[in-house]
Parts: C-alpha cells; sequence; structure tokens
C-alpha cells in the first residue's frame, strides 16, 4: 500500500519538474531532465531545484522501502 502510494506521488512530483522546467525551456521532456545538467538555465532556477530536491527525497524514501 505505501510503495504504491509512493510510487503515484513520485509520478505526480515528475509532472511537476517537468512543468516546472518548461516555464524555463518549453521544449524539455522527462528524457532530458534526466541530465539536467546538460541546461545551463536550470542550474540556478529555485523552482525547478526545488522540485526536483522533493522528487528525489520521494525516490529515496521508496528505494528505503523496498529495501526493508
Amino acid at each position: 500500500m505505501a510503495l504504491q502510494l509512493l510510487e503515484k506521488m513520485i509520478e505526480a512530483q515528475r509532472k511537476k519538474l517537468v512543468k516546472a522546467a518548461n516555464r524555463v525551456l518549453p521544449h524539455l521532456t522527462w528524457e532530458d531532465l534526466l541530465q539536467p545538467q546538460d541546461y545551463p538555465e536550470l542550474e540556478s532556477h529555485a523552482e525547478f531545484r526545488y522540485e526536483e530536491g522533493i522528487l528525489h527525497g520521494l525516490e529515496s524514501a521508496l528505494a528505503a522501502l523496498r529495501a526493508g
């Protein structure tokens, strides 16, 4: 149950991250964001970095639950 909830939260957060990135660079896709360092405009964009941090936290929680 918790794993499924976290997976849904991660998917929603990925969508939010793409939307945040698209406010800076409208052409970016999720695949582009797997290497965000390729886009200097995102490096110092506070909203993008914030949403990225939330995503990484959710992914870490999912990994911990799966490992435990």
